[in-house]
């Protein structure tokens, strides 16, 4: 029997295969490249218009102040409802962590391609030791308030029995329950985390204005702060509708909000800073006199 002519009909029947798979991977390649592209240009635009920045700070205002408001109107029974839910075991729970590995990729990228100097790479960098301060000293301090303000009481089926314990350990160790005044520690770590990378992020629009390189890898990293970005102004909704009394996430917001003055909007402005965002990556246009 012939069978030469069956194979090489086989053959080329399967060249042609492997030819259309790898034109349709081309393009669907080209195609992620340009989404890339396109999104890492837009959101650069959104993130460094100094207009839009400030409506973000009353965005976030407007999410704490008035979103509890909406617990009236969600179910109560969501998924999000749940201290114990995968995302505020996962994320909340590590927001700083997130924050500094997606952060410090970014900030990395682009200080070290623009100026390809290690020191101010290393300055910038310092930033999110500076944030990490913050947050360490913000936790106790909060652990503090809520110690000065507590009383310790005993659960009881009639409620709740008042002992006279001095502090919070001594009350824990004999089985009872603290309360005090307890500031929102993850409205106050979503908040500062918000404005922090918000003011992060901005530097790309200058960035990519100063045609500085811009390849895949770096426009993937911004994009994925940005993502990240927007997960946690939608985990810090759900944190003021579902979690904390109304004054705790207030009080806790205002704090996120005024340690990123102190750092953002006064120190880092200083020559014996860590430096803004931005600062000391970009040549500054020389201007021309003219002499008569």
């Amino acid at each position: 029997m012939e069978r030469g002519p069956v194979v090489g009909a086989g053959r080329g029947a399967g060249a042609r295969i492997r030819a259309l798979l790898g034109g349709l991977v081309r393009v669907l390649l080209w195609v992620a490249s340009a989404l890339l592209y396109f999104g890492s240009e837009q959101a650069a635009l959104l993130l460094g218009s100094p207009c839009l920045r400030r409506l973000y700070h009353a965005w976030l205002a407007a999410v704490v102040i008035f979103g509890p408001l909406l617990q009236f109107h969600v179910n109560p029974r969501t998924i999000f409802a749940s201290h114990g839910n995968f995302f505020n075991i996962k994320f909340v729970n590590s927001a700083w962590g997130w924050t500094c590995t997606f952060l410090g990729g970014f900030v990395l990228l682009v200080v070290f391609l623009a100026t390809r100097r290690v020191a101010v790479t290393a300055r910038h960098l310092s930033r999110l030791v500076v944030g990490a301060a913050v947050w360490r000293g913000a936790g106790r301090a909060f652990l503090l308030i809520e110690d000065l303000t507590g009383s310790c009481f005993e659960p009881l089926p009639q409620g709740l029995l008042l002992h006279e314990l001095p502090d919070r350990r001594s009350c824990l160790a004999a089985g009872h329950q603290w309360r005090g005044y307890t500031v929102s520690s993850h409205t106050f770590l979503l908040t500062f985390c918000c404005l922090l990378m918000a003011e992060e992020a901005a530097v790309f629009a200058k960035y990519l204005a100063h045609g500085l390189p811009a390849g895949a890898p770096l426009r993937l990293v911004f994009l994925l702060n940005v993502l990240l970005l927007g997960l946690w102004n939608f985990l810090l909704l759900c944190t003021v509708i579902y979690f904390h009394q109304y004054t705790h996430k207030v009080v806790g917001a205002a704090v996120g909000t005024f340690a990123w003055y102190l750092t953002y909007g006064s120190w880092y402005h200083q020559p014996w800073s860590p430096g803004s965002p931005g600062h000391g990556l970009f040549p500054r246009p020389h201007s021309s006199h003219k002499h008569n």
